[in-house]
């Protein structure tokens, strides 16, 4: 829960942001010098990047929530097997040895969401985000029956 509020409270001071560059690029506009009007633009063209962005990334999040609740009703989440140091970061060998069974488990059943979703976590576990990112994009494909791109 802690995390939904910490994207809520990311994406809305990012909205407003946005709200606040795109109404300077409006007023740069408004001056009409060719210079303002050119700026102006190239302010407007921020925001439309920004929302598209946290669409994007919203859509991810919500699609990634909807599989582990649906492999959560299966029975089907990883259980959280990872030895922790005192300060209580994840021990990077007990990380390395849950990533290595969670690929060998994906090459076996390569088609199958549900390991590729485990694999995901796997990688998060590991600190790899760029990796676990992707291996989710691959889980949200094969669930959703589209054909992922190759890795």
């Amino acid at each position: 829960m802690r995390a939904k509020l910490s994207y809520a409270l990311t994406a809305a001071v990012l909205v407003v942001y946005f709200v606040l560059v795109g109404s300077r690029g409006v007023l740069l506009i408004e001056i009409g010098t060719p210079l303002t009007v050119t700026f102006g633009v190239a302010v407007l063209i921020l925001p439309v990047i920004g929302v598209w962005f946290l669409w994007k990334n919203t859509q991810f999040v919500r699609r990634a929530n909807a599989l582990a609740a649906e492999l959560d009703a299966e029975g089907g989440l990883p259980v959280d097997e990872l030895k922790r140091t005192p300060s209580g970061r994840v021990d990077r060998d007990s990380a390395d040895e849950v990533f290595a069974r969670r690929k060998a488990e994906t090459e076996a059943a390569p088609d199958d969401w549900r390991t590729w979703f485990r694999l995901a976590i796997a990688y998060h576990d590991a600190r790899d985000t760029p990796r676990a990112r992707k291996a989710m994009q691959r889980a949200i494909a094969l669930h959703d029956g589209k054909q992922p791109e190759a890795a």
